[in-house]
């Protein structure tokens, strides 16, 4: 099967997003699809303001509509609500061509951080961007929940994994703090409630691993936290074996691709009872959540490492990968019939 997937997270952005779909159509190719990314590289972009890692691509609906008609593919997923993503919505829509999307993050939420606009309207934005595919697909049982009730429809979920290749418990960071090793490691901007983990009262060191709009700021207030800047690989994997428990503040997370990460190091997580943690931590075995932040990190402390690699383990790309293409097959199904439908209506 041919598949494009059009999103406009990659690079030089570092986020479960990314990771998700580079991850994605690796295993997709090992599975014998073929697969063609449309990204922001392929276009002139702008810095998004407010967050300038984030490319914005500029005017892309002319060749957007161009590589969609190249590549003639069975299935079209499209993968975010930003610029390349709306063109390929409506170039769908225009040549009546099916389409799948997703929803990695609670957008609403994040934009409502930054600026006074109500959840309202920016749901009911996004039920209209989503209404018209196939299948929406989310993370987790919980965020399908949450969007069914706000509405949106055909929402199905589709699971995260971990490349245990890379992370594992061996050859741990040397870090020279005193312990416990308190870790946090992703995007260091004001969605991700950092502030609530640098502000715990806990006996320890806290490190943070990642790079951000936030992260200067946050550097120049807390002295006495490592802010170690964004790694990749092996060597992200060993700052994080390093740890002793993983501490994840997010509030708006639809899974936290980090937290099954951390389990694969053998670190367990400590979180809020919310979406995303609620759906991967297993409460006393994996990680321990609470909304005394202080609290979970006391409890996962006693907690065994093999529980959490074990777990970790459990959820592989490949699994993850092969009910991505299931629901690209449904789509394929439907666009062959629509096509079928609209040939017998031109003769």
């Amino acid at each position: 099967m041919k598949i494009v997937i059009v999103t406009d997270a990659w690079n030089p952005q570092v986020n479960g997003v990314v990771r998700t779909l580079k991850q994605t159509r690796k295993c997709l190719e090992q599975l014998g699809h073929e697969v063609h990314l449309i990204t922001p590289e392929l276009f002139k972009t702008i810095p998004c303001p407010s967050y300038p890692s984030i490319p914005l691509s500029l005017f892309p609906g002319r060749k957007v509509a161009k590589l969609l008609n190249a590549h003639n593919a069975n299935a079209i997923h499209i993968a975010t609500e930003g610029p390349l993503g709306m063109a390929a919505r409506r170039w769908c829509l225009r040549n009546r061509i099916q389409f799948t999307t997703s929803y990695h993050t609670q957008f609403p939420e994040y934009v409502r951080l930054r600026a006074p606009i109500p959840l309202s309207w920016t749901y009911a934005w996004l039920r209209r961007f989503h209404g018209r595919a196939v299948h929406t697909l989310v993370p987790t049982e919980s965020q399908r929940q949450r969007l069914l009730q706000r509405g949106f429809k055909h929402v199905e979920v589709w699971g995260r994994g971990v490349d245990t290749d890379i992370f594992t418990p061996e050859n741990p960071q040397q870090l020279d703090l005193p312990g416990p090793i308190l870790l946090n490691m992703g995007r260091v901007a004001v969605e991700k409630n950092i502030e609530a983990f640098l502000e715990l009262n806990v006996p320890g060191s806290k490190v943070v691993v990642g790079d951000g709009p936030d992260l200067e700021q946050l550097r120049q207030a807390y002295p006495d936290v490592l802010f170690t800047g964004a790694k990749f690989g092996r060597e992200l994997a060993s700052y994080v074996a390093a740890a002793d428990v993983f501490v994840f503040p997010s509030r708006t997370d639809t899974f936290g691709l980090v937290l099954l990460e951390a389990m694969a190091c053998g670190v367990p997580v400590a979180a809020y009872p919310v979406t995303g943690p609620a759906d991967v931590v297993q409460e006393g075995i994996t990680g321990s959540l609470s909304d005394n932040l202080a609290e979970a990190v006391e409890k996962a402390l006693g907690l065994n490492s093999q529980d959490c690699i074990d777990y970790a383990r459990k959820n592989s790309w490949l699994a993850c990968s092969e009910v991505f293409a299931s629901f690209m097959f449904d789509n394929a199904a439907t666009a062959d019939m629509q096509r079928r439908e609209q040939t017998v209506r031109e003769r």
